[in-house]
């Protein structure tokens, strides 16, 4: 059983320029691991709480000095030198320590940078791949790689809110390795990128998860371009290659009215324009069609949409086993976003697995708007047989970090990827 003999953390920044923490596990015997933790631009209200220094004089009050004293005082004098024998106690024990409901006092970022640095000394102490060692926390065993979400075009949080939907991503069906994927995928999004300069006269510029951000007037316009772009790049849109939307309903809702655009719709209202959208385009999965607090028309939207798109849950679940739990229960969506940051410990969100998976649910991994060049997200999303991995775009190295590391386990495994399977 490892016992932890020196914790170290460190404030790095991620890729907007902001910072996050990054730390170092040692295990007796000198077995040595690091992992960087990732935040998000478009977070739920549920979310872990992540520890920010409030200094408005560095980094706009973002630095996170605290939580890297979090781990380097706090967290170090309390388990270093303690012996562990799973994740689970290490996990509980900071949990524990930390003695709020929300991690609000040590730091969700703090408590997660330790939990996956010791996960991956872990794995060196066995001698396995990331991804394995990953595997033995979940309820089943790897046999694919996850089939991959890929953003073209960003609007919302992520971009200028040009739009108010925040992403529109491409979800090719019809390749069988992540390679014929990301090749596929690459000239859809220089297609994307020529339409562009050729009908904006707008040069390539990205968002926050690496998708092109066009200055488009409504939904619907980014909608036809990323058909037409699809075609232009010599694929059949609903044959060979789907769409996605993430469509961050909380950002443009309020007192019951979401604010799409110039047009005012109630919640029945919106449910009805998801429908279209699904019905006018090849559209199979819709992530957060409704506000996060909007519990009563989820499970409507789900029955609108059976058969056609995944109902998937990010802000509405952040990770949550609580809150999946009331989802479950009401059958408010069939598909979870999994963000281990939104919870804030591996156990925690290995519980958001199991509760999902019991459900028949789908599972998409998915990374943050601000990432590091650290790859784990990957094997998370392979270990955890995950239906899709959402990592953004491709491009922009934080990105590609995890792409590369999908085709290395995939070189060295020859698993296919996922197939698709509708709800």
């Amino acid at each position: 059983m490892p016992i932890i003999q020196r914790l170290n953390a460190r404030e790095i920044l991620d890729s907007r320029g902001r910072p996050t923490v990054s730390t170092t596990c040692v295990l007796e015997g000198g077995i040595c691991a690091s992992a960087s933790v990732p935040s998000g631009a478009s977070t739920g209200r549920a979310e872990a709480c992540e520890l920010r220094d409030g200094d408005a004089r560095r980094y706009r009050g973002l630095g996170c000095r605290k939580a890297v004293a979090s781990i380097n005082r706090d967290l170090s004098s309390a388990l270093e030198g303690m012996e562990f024998a799973s994740q689970a106690e290490l996990d509980r024990l900071m949990m524990s320590l930390d003695g709020t409901p929300n991690k609000a006092r040590l730091g969700a970022n703090a408590i997660l940078a330790v939990s996956i640095a010791f996960a991956r000394a872990c794995a060196l102490r066995h001698a396995v791949p990331l991804y394995q060692w990953f595997a033995t926390l979940a309820p089943q065993a790897p046999v694919s790689l996850p089939r991959l979400t890929i953003n073209l075009f960003s609007g919302g949080k992520h971009a200028g809110e040009q739009v108010p939907i925040q992403d529109v991503l491409l979800i090719p069906l019809d390749t069988r390795t992540i390679d014929a994927t990301l090749s596929a995928t690459y000239e859809v999004y220089q297609t994307a990128a020529e339409l562009i300069l050729w009908r904006y006269g707008m040069r390539l510029l990205t968002a926050d998860e690496g998708g092109l951000a066009p200055p488009c007037s409504t939904a619907e316009e980014m909608l036809d371009l990323a058909v037409e772009s699809i075609r232009a790049a010599g694929y059949t849109p609903g044959e060979d290659m789907f769409l996605a939307v993430d469509v961050a309903a909380s950002h443009f809702y309020q007192d019951g009215i979401y604010q799409l655009g110039e047009q005012q719709l109630r919640s029945p209202e919106m449910i009805a324009r998801l429908s279209e959208w699904v019905d006018k385009y090849p559209i199979i999965s819709v992530e957060d069609g409704l506000a996060e607090d909007d519990w009563q028309y989820w499970p409507p939207l789900r029955e609108a949409l059976a058969g056609k798109a995944l109902v998937v849950g990010d802000d509405l679940l952040c990770t949550n086993p609580e809150r999946i739990r009331r989802a479950i229960g009401t059958r408010a969506c069939d598909t979870l976003l999994l963000k281990v940051n939104q919870i804030g410990a591996l156990t925690e969100a290995a519980e958001a697995l199991r509760l999902a998976r019991d459900a028949g649910w789908r599972i998409v991994i998915s990374v943050r708007s601000g990432e590091t060049e650290d790859n784990w997200a990957a094997d998370l999303a392979v270990g955890w047989s995950g239906d899709q991995f959402k990592n953004g775009s491709i491009t922009q190295s934080e990105r590609l970090a995890k792409y590369n590391r999908l085709l290395a386990i995939e070189e060295e495994t020859g698993w296919p990827v996922r197939r698709w399977q509708r709800m």
